[in-house]
């Protein structure tokens, strides 16, 4: 391990990279927003998700030495050595040092709706607290290392740093369990259905025969993969599908494109896509921008209503 990428990220001693690009039109699927390398010794280091605004992003972080606390869909956990821990944020989980304890540990935080599709369907799979192979932790400090030396300036290049992390991690959770991947490639078709069909009724019960898997097993296997219900999912193509038509196709009323997008009551679909995007239809026609993020509770609530 002498020469390990681990090793070699301590060595430069505790540092964070704030990865901080301009913002565009053009947004990237999996982007870092930081990373580094710390020791804590003091209780002042403690997050709660509830606070930490409502932009999504994830945050993997690595146990070295010492150990952390973690709670987390109302239990609690112990970060010990060589574990790795993964949340999403905005989420109701909090995790601290307590007085007089020591936390040694790596960190990579991004964003962007791969990355939370990607991390969320691990969360639903494996919970929070992960034991990754040697050779993947060492994937994600050399990943950490580059993004704080140089690899963090460009958006491209930075894009791809964190891509690799979020694969490494899949991999890890995920490749060596076929069933899983039999099952992975079923969603794909479920997927290719769902978009060919949003202008339609979508009902979880004619998704899951689409699947030729059970209710139950379907929902399941779709929240592992997707990390969401599938009605949440559902619900969120027939927004981007609004928005991208909003934006492209003038000569589309905001009525045609309700009822393209699979809202039968343009009413009901104001009042969602305010909810989501922080505007009205009109209003993000005109700007062309989104204005702010949905609170994932709330996508909820109305994703059980839509058919």
């Amino acid at each position: 391990m002498g020469n390990s990428m681990l090793q070699r990220l301590m060595a430069s001693g505790p540092c964070m990279k704030t990865v901080s690009l301009p913002r565009g039109r053009h947004r990237l699927h999996t982007m870092p927003t930081s990373t580094g390398y710390e020791i804590r010794e003091k209780p002042n280091y403690d997050w709660d998700g509830r606070k930490r605004g409502q932009t999504p992003f994830t945050v993997l972080q690595h146990t070295i030495s010492g150990a952390g606390n973690l709670r987390y869909d109302g239990r609690a956990y112990r970060v010990m050595p060589g574990e790795t821990l993964l949340v999403t944020v905005p989420d109701n989980h909090r995790y601290w040092l307590e007085p007089g304890g020591r936390w040694e540990f790596f960190w990579i935080s991004m964003n962007g709706e791969e990355a939370m599709r990607l991390h969320q369907a691990i969360l639903s799979a494996n919970g929070p607290i992960l034991s990754l192979q040697p050779e993947t932790i060492e994937h994600l400090a050399d990943c950490s290392y580059r993004l704080i030396h140089g690899g963090g300036e460009m958006p491209g290049r930075a894009s791809a740093i964190a891509y690799e992390a979020a694969m490494a991690l899949y991999d890890d959770v995920f490749g060596a369990h076929p069933v899983f991947g039999q099952e992975y490639r079923t969603m794909q078709h479920v997927l290719t259905h769902i978009s060919d069909n949003l202008e339609k009724p979508l009902p979880v019960e004619d998704l899951a025969r689409v699947s030729g898997l059970s209710r139950a097993h379907f929902s399941r296997v779709f929240s592992a993969t997707e990390g969401m219900p599938p009605a949440e999912f559902v619900l969120r193509k027939r927004l981007q599908r609004a928005a991208k038509l909003l934006t492209q196709a003038a000569n589309l009323s905001v009525k045609e494109i309700s009822l393209m997008s699979g809202f039968e009551e343009p009413n009901y679909f104001a009042k969602v896509f305010r909810r989501h995007f922080g505007a009205s239809p009109t209003e993000f026609r005109t700007t062309g921008m989104y204005a702010s993020v949905v609170e994932p509770r709330k996508l909820s609530e109305e994703s059980a209503k839509i058919r």
